[in-house]
């Protein structure tokens, strides 16, 4: 039998969406806040994903030893994650189990929120903030995004900074929570073999108390100067460069021609940056990639080597980025456009590949899209549209950062 959509509205604003398959041989649930790092104020920084942590700590007639317990006697593979501008909280079960590991994400979706919790859980983020400053990559990759958006909320950090986290208090994560943790900007997705009414009788009675707050999401205007920054960090031995160009947003149709123009460059070995840096060994890393978000949009490039190379890696870089459009084949367009349909395929496959794409588009556009419309648009895109992206959103106009050793 085919995969059926349905979706349904409770009265308090929360959504409920699925792709149901009677044939699937697993089911997936995820409750999807559109809230992330950019709903903060700054100096909250990072209190989403605290309260992604704080989540697990348990409610008020539920323990977190309790929750744990209940996701594995449930055999689930249960997780969690935070981006700049959403939070998931999902879990992927045989079929028979699927109410009560629903049951157990709405009851979770509520936690207490104790100060003693609290307390404990900011150490343990802190000292997460702490590990991601030995990472070359994040230390560059946060300040190239801090740089490139300034003052917009974009540029606000995921993890948060340990200023931020350090001095965030309870109160000011339970008034967030209260706020961005409403039923009306909430989404359950689900995805497999659903009882798709048995599942929303359960979740209204569950989340139909939940209250709506109207929370929105402001819309900053970014408008992007070519800037450029300089780290030196005498623990790194290589070097390390990123450049961030302005690229088409979430909402925009031209996404799709953006994705596949970054996987020409660099999104695979076949792109041209891996046979201009890898292959050639002037580079140990190299690779493009495209990042949407709601009214903006990124061209990521990325590439690390040797530090007395990087002036030569970035030349490589700007020549295979300023030939890009003339050097473009139809056989590009298929090669890639095929490798896309195929992990899209290979995705839709899975209940709860299809659970996360349905409910993060949801989030995104606040309606449905097939799989084999997504996949139709793909297939949809032109030699014209790729060349239409370059010149609309050229990759020189960038923030290009660097991160090398102190002596270089």
């Amino acid at each position: 039998m085919p995969v059926t959509f349905q979706e349904h509205l409770l009265p308090n604003g929360l959504r409920v969406i699925a792709e149901t398959d009677p044939d699937a041989h697993s089911a997936a649930v995820g409750f999807f806040v559109n809230t992330g790092a950019r709903d903060e104020d700054a100096t909250i920084m990072g209190v989403s994903h605290f309260l992604e942590h704080m989540m697990f700590k348990g409610t008020d007639d539920l323990s977190a030893d309790e929750i744990n317990r209940r996701f594995d006697a449930l055999g689930a593979r249960n997780n969690a994650y935070t981006t700049s501008e959403s939070t998931c909280f999902h879990a992927q079960v045989i079929p028979e189990h699927l109410p009560d590991v629903t049951t157990l994400l709405a009851r979770m979706m509520r936690p207490a929120l104790r100060q003693d919790d609290f307390d404990l859980e900011k150490n343990v983020i802190l000292e997460e903030i702490a590990m991601y400053k030995d990472n070359p990559f994040w230390v560059l990759y946060e300040a190239a995004v801090e740089r490139h958006y300034r003052r917009h909320p974009l540029s606000h950090r995921v993890l948060g900074t340990s200023d931020t986290v350090g001095q965030m208090s309870r109160e000011q994560m339970l008034g967030y929570f209260t706020h961005r943790y409403s039923a009306d900007n909430t989404v359950v997705s689900l995805a497999g073999k659903v009882d798709f009414d048995q599942t929303v009788g359960l979740i209204e009675r569950e989340c139909g108390r939940w209250k709506p707050s109207g929370a929105g999401r402001a819309q900053h205007t970014h408008r992007h100067q070519p800037d450029s920054l300089v780290l030196r960090d005498e623990r790194v031995s290589r070097g390390y460069l990123i450049s961030i160009a302005c690229a088409p947003s979430i909402e925009d149709e031209r996404r799709y021609a953006a994705s596949l123009l970054m996987q020409v460059l660099g999104g695979s070995e076949n792109s041209r940056l891996h046979w201009a840096l890898i292959e050639t060994g002037i580079a140990e890393e190299a690779q493009s990639a495209y990042d949407a978000h709601h009214a903006a949009g990124d061209f990521f490039i990325y590439a690390s080597g040797d530090p007395a190379r990087l002036d030569e890696i970035q030349e490589i870089i700007d020549r295979e980025s300023a030939n890009l459009v003339a050097s473009l084949t139809q056989p590009d367009l298929d090669r890639i456009g095929a490798r896309l349909a195929t992990a899209a395929t290979l995705g839709g496959e899975r209940p709860n590949d299809r659970m996360q794409r349905i409910g993060r588009y949801w989030l995104a556009h606040g309606r449905y899209r097939s799989l084999e419309q997504e996949l139709e648009r793909i297939r949809h895109v032109t030699l014209d549209d790729l060349r239409e992206v370059a010149a609309a959103y050229p990759l020189s106009s960038r923030t290009l950062a660097r991160l090398v050793p102190a002596d270089a």
